[in-house]
């Protein structure tokens, strides 16, 4: 009966994938990730950078300033927050 129910559910959706650097960790459990793309200008055919900041849960608080991590999507955790941190990819050089 269980297994019918599981096997008539929809599948979920695969979350989304963004890597970016941690600009701060400042909050309780929030980290504000910016991540940068390359996209083409539709005029001028130019490639330019376009940066986004989003907000995401760091429930162990593990990414410091300047951490480079991986982020994925999550159901709305408050106003802003629709993300939590994956994982560390690369730890920051610099000390703090």
């Amino acid at each position: 009966m269980a297994t019918e129910m599981a096997a008539a559910a929809p599948a979920r959706h695969e979350r989304q994938e963004l890597t970016g650097v941690v600009t701060s960790a400042k909050m309780e459990k929030t980290i504000i990730v910016k991540v940068t793309r390359m996209v083409q200008h539709k005029l001028y055919h130019r490639v330019i950078r376009v940066s986004k900041k989003f907000y995401a849960h760091d429930e162990e608080r593990k990414a410091r300033a300047g951490d480079t991590v991986r982020i994925v999507e999550t159901r709305p955790l408050s106003k802003l927050k629709r993300w939590r941190l994956a994982e560390v990819v690369m730890r920051s050089t610099r000390a703090v």
